[in-house]
């Protein structure tokens, strides 16, 4: 067995490892995340490029600072890595698997979208209202149970892509390094991707580049949660009718790709009009409402969410599993 092949095993079993973590522990809240510095570097740059590049050149410096994100989030892993490999490799495998765990999100959706789900089985609306404001943008104070439920289903569906495959995705092909890449490129559209007068220019970059990193990863995402659909007993049929009309109705090239599955599988309408930061916001819906949005679509939508991610992780793993017995 060559370094290479036996590197590429290492970093695939780190990731099938890291997986596991997260499905069974998910992320302590005591633990430090280290998306959280990458957080912070995006605020001192930002600070730091605004002031050296002046209003007229925001778009040069919100590259500028995409690409030194980026650089530093791939190249710190990967130095961190490489020095604990030439020590033992099962340092660098624990660091590795450690890194993937935190990577991956599946658990933390989890258990965010069912507090959403047990408040309203509770028939507690203020506090789905408060649960439900905890992981989406648009303002809740004043959905209904429907719009609750709703937008907890559209979140779930949505972070399929974003917070699941799409990172496990580059952990198979990259390891922990292009995994944190990946984060830095989701995390600045989160923080800089705003279609406002601050950051209209500034997040132009930072918002194009992140459509690009999930351009692949959420339509293999929407084909497999199509097939997710039919493995546990849902309409996997009317979730390819809904995916292949819905698809693009969506400001994002990406965001409608899982939402309209996940809409077609469930038998609902989902996406519609929004309110973010008290202004109204005109959106296409995704699906028919061939039934009405209840709170048991919250756990069909994190079913769906599950056995997607296995999906991607065997069938991604096998096809990296066999590259490495060619090299």
């Amino acid at each position: 067995m060559t370094a290479v092949t036996a590197s590429m095993l290492l970093s695939l079993t780190a990731c099938a490892a890291g997986f596991i973590l997260d499905s069974l522990f998910g992320d302590p809240v005591w633990l430090y995340h280290p998306v959280r510095l990458i957080g912070n570097g995006i605020s001192i740059g930002e600070r730091l490029l605004r002031k050296a590049f002046g209003e007229r050149h925001l778009k040069a410096a919100g590259g500028v600072l995409w690409v030194c994100i980026c650089a530093l989030s791939f190249l710190i892993p990967f130095g961190i890595l490489h020095a604990l490999q030439r020590i033992h490799p099962v340092l660098r495998f624990a660091a590795e698997t450690f890194w993937c765990y935190q990577i991956l999100a599946a658990r933390s959706l989890y258990t965010e979208s069912m507090k959403v789900y047990d408040r309203l089985k509770e028939h507690d609306l203020t506090g789905a209202r408060k649960a439900v404001s905890m992981i989406v943008g648009r303002d809740t104070e004043n959905l209904t149970e429907e719009g609750v439920t709703k937008a907890a289903v559209e979140t779930v569906a949505e972070n399929t892509s974003d917070g699941v495959t799409a990172p496990l995705l580059y952990l198979l092909i990259g390891g922990a390094p292009l995994g944190f890449l990946y984060k830095a490129v989701n995390t600045m559209d989160s923080m800089l991707g705003y279609k406002n007068e601050k950051y209209l220019h500034f997040g132009c970059i930072p918002a194009k580049m992140d459509d690009v990193f999930n351009y692949l990863p959420s339509r293999i995402t929407a084909v497999l949660m199509t097939a997710a659909a039919f493995l546990t007993g849902m309409d996997g049929k009317n979730a390819w009718r809904i995916y292949r009309r819905d698809r693009r109705k969506h400001a994002s090239p990406n965001s409608a790709q899982t939402e309209s599955v996940c809409a077609g599988a469930l038998s609902v309408r989902l996406a519609g009009d929004a309110v973010y930061f008290g202004k109204l916001h005109r959106k296409e819906y995704l699906g028919d409402a061939i039934k009405p949005i209840e709170p048991e679509d919250i756990k069909k939508a994190n079913r769906l969410m599950y056995v997607t991610s296995v999906l991607v992780l065997v069938i991604f793993g096998i096809v990296k599993l066999a590259l490495c017995m060619a090299v």
